[in-house]
C-alpha cells in the first residue's frame, strides 16, 4: 500500500507480498482459478520459481525438497486436492518438515458441483487428522494477518499449517456449459 493510499492492496497482493518479505523461493501448484493472480505474481517475480505440479502430493514432497535445500517453498491447492495430500503428509509429520500451504476452497459457498462438497467438509479434519494445524480466512480484512500467522507458524515454528481460503472469499464459480 502506498503511503498516501488509505485502501489496503487485493487480498492476493497480500499475501505474495508476506511470502515475498518472508523468503519464499518456490511456490508449487495445481492450477486454480483461486490462486490465478498470485500465480501471475510469482511467475513475474525473478526471485521465486512457480512450479506447476500434476498432482498436489508432488507439492507436498517440493515443499519438503526446498527445506532440505536450504530454501522456503509454499503449496498452493484448490480443497478436492487435499485427498491427494493424505499419505504423503507422513513425510512432514514424521521427518518434521514445516509446511506451508494456502488452500482454496470449493463445495461452500454458491457450489454448483455437487461433487466439491464433500471434499470440502473433510478438508479441516483431514489435515488435522495428519497434524497440520488449520486456519481459515472468511473475508479480506482476515487474509494478511491469518496468511503470516500461518507463515510464521511454519516457518518460524516448525509446524506444518493449512490456511483455508474460503470460497465466499474467492467468489462465486460460474459454470460456463451444460444445459
Amino acid at each position: 500500500m502506498a503511503a498516501d493510499d488509505a485502501t489496503p492492496a487485493p487480498w492476493q497482493d497480500q499475501i505474495f507480498a508476506i511470502l515475498k518479505e518472508g523468503g519464499v523461493r518456490q511456490v508449487a501448484y495445481v492450477p486454480d482459478a483461486g490462486h490465478a493472480h498470485l500465480i501471475r505474481r510469482v511467475h513475474a517475480d525473478a526471485g521465486m520459481r512457480g512450479i506447476v505440479l500434476s498432482t498436489e502430493e508432488e507439492g507436498v514432497a517440493t515443499a519438503c525438497g526446498a527445506w532440505l535445500g536450504g530454501e522456503r517453498a509454499v503449496l498452493l491447492m484448490q480443497s478436492s486436492g487435499v485427498g491427494n495430500c493424505i499419505n504423503m503428509l507422513s513425510l512432514v509429520e514424521n521427518c518434521r518438515f514445516p509446511l506451508f500451504c494456502l488452500v482454496t476452497m470449493r463445495g461452500e459457498w454458491a457450489e454448483f458441483n455437487p461433487w466439491q462438497v464433500p471434499m470440502a467438509r473433510a478438508v479441516p479434519a483431514t489435515l488435522q487428522a495428519m497434524g497440520v494445524r488449520v486456519m481459515r480466512a472468511d473475508s479480506p480484512d482476515e487474509v494478511a494477518e491469518t496468511v503470516a500467522a500461518g507463515f510464521d507458524a511454519a516457518f518460524r515454528g516448525g509446524e506444518a499449517v493449512a490456511v483455508l481460503l474460503s470460497q465466499k472469499l474467492i467468489g462465486r464459480k460460474k459454470w460456463e456449459g451444460g444445459r
